[in-house]
């Protein structure tokens, strides 16, 4: 799955980015990303929510378990962004 570059970034990094807050995924900054680029993006965040599930669960770690679900949402809330954008420019991430 290669994939395209993202302010000279990965879209691969740029999604681990996205998960850690650094970034965030608005209308504006998908503006410049093609179809592929949304589909490959949309893989990447897939990917990392699925890294960050699989994880071992902290049970007594309250931050490390804020942490967690913090980039749960982060992913999420980025997902629906990319979906939405692509349902409005006809572009299939499936």
């Amino acid at each position: 799955m290669e994939g395209g570059e993202f302010r000279g970034k990965s879209l691969a990094a740029t999604a681990r980015d996205i998960a850690e807050g650094f970034i965030s995924l608005n209308p504006i900054i998908l503006k410049k990303l093609d179809s592929d680029d949304y589909k490959n993006l949309y893989h990447y965040l897939k990917k990392i929510q699925t890294e960050v599930r699989s994880e071992k669960f902290p049970l007594h770690d309250i931050m490390s378990i804020r942490s967690r679900n913090m980039r749960l949402q982060r992913l999420h809330n980025a997902i629906i962004v990319l979906h939405h954008l692509a349902k409005e420019r006809r572009v299939i991430l499936y």
